[in-house]
């Protein structure tokens, strides 16, 4: 039995604390967030601190903060952009938008508020310069979930920089300003960009019915998918670059996987006519960003291996 059934069961009762709870997991999207910690930790390991021991990495209360801080910002953005999108996620993902309905949108606000008052603290615990850091990013997804993501190129650029904002936070606290990282941050920015864009092409009914200009809305799916295909050959440079760094180890496996992925996936999008064709090509982003977390530990063979014993 599924969440919709048992609420629909309990519609006339008070529905159950632990449906509540998985129904708010839904609204924070809670694998998004484990991905993005598991992706905090491995980032710092193998390339924001390459010198750094692994026991000095995992024991670092800091990290630790700044990685907790970025669980409590990044749920209550989920949780605000779940509030504005409330009607259209009524015609873009029904089932979903049920499920989310359980835990009411008052509630919503109020662990909204709560988790970034959490957030700034344990930032402070840290410095004053966390706390401000993550002050900002809290203001900048209020001000996209409600405005910029209503408009096209503001919409799309906020939303790519937001995603890959988290990984600022510990890239500024390591100081580590290699030529790589902002290789391998371009890289991830382009895929984001791409994301966004599909997920446009998947919710275009919704959006156009909400009023939203998105590119997709606005200038047609047509243009969209010359849009994608020009940013998947972009992608491709930075895939170029960090080629050549010997640095990436095993890693390099993962780019040539990726350019072909990137291949068939233009293809499969100017093949892709209807809502289930552009959610496939979605989930394809998805693993491959998935797939690019992990393969971070493949960047040097010895340093499982040495970090472990050290």
């Amino acid at each position: 039995m599924d969440l919709l059934e048992i609420s629909k069961n309990n519609s006339n009762k008070k529905t159950p604390f632990y449906i509540k709870v998985l129904s708010l997991f839904s609204v924070v999207r809670g694998y998004n967030i484990l991905l993005i910690v598991i992706a905090q930790y491995l980032a710092s390991i193998f390339i924001f601190s390459p010198e750094k021991s692994l026991r000095y990495v995992l024991l670092d209360i800091n990290l630790y903060f700044i990685v907790l801080s970025t669980i409590c910002v990044i749920a209550s953005g989920y949780i605000i952009n779940n509030f504005y999108d409330s009607e259209t996620d009524k015609i873009n993902r029904p089932i979903k938008s049920k499920i989310d309905a359980i835990v009411s949108q008052k509630n919503k606000l109020r662990f909204y508020f709560l988790l970034n008052f959490i957030g700034v603290v344990i930032a402070f615990l840290v410095s004053w310069r966390a706390a401000l850091f993550f002050s900002v990013y809290i203001f900048l997804i209020w001000f996209y979930s409600h405005k910029l993501k209503k408009y096209p190129l503001m919409g799309l650029f906020s939303a790519a920089s937001l995603a890959i904002l988290p990984f600022f936070a510990v890239f500024v606290y390591y100081k580590n300003f290699s030529e790589i990282i902002f290789t391998h941050a371009a890289f991830l920015f382009f895929i984001l960009l791409i994301r966004e864009l599909i997920k446009d092409l998947e919710r275009i009914k919704g959006d156009f019915v909400q009023n939203y200009q998105t590119i997709a809305v606005k200038y047609g799916e047509h243009f969209t998918k010359i849009l994608i295909s020009f940013l998947v050959l972009l992608t491709l440079n930075p895939i170029y670059f960090l080629l050549r760094y010997p640095e990436i180890g095993g890693m390099k496996y993962f780019f040539y996987i990726s350019i072909v992925v990137l291949f068939l996936f233009v293809l499969a999008l100017w093949l892709s006519k209807r809502k289930r064709n552009y959610m496939f090509l979605h989930l394809i982003l998805k693993l491959l960003i998935f797939a690019g977390v992990f393969s971070m530990v493949f960047i040097d063979y010895t340093v499982i291996i040495n970090r472990l014993v050290l």
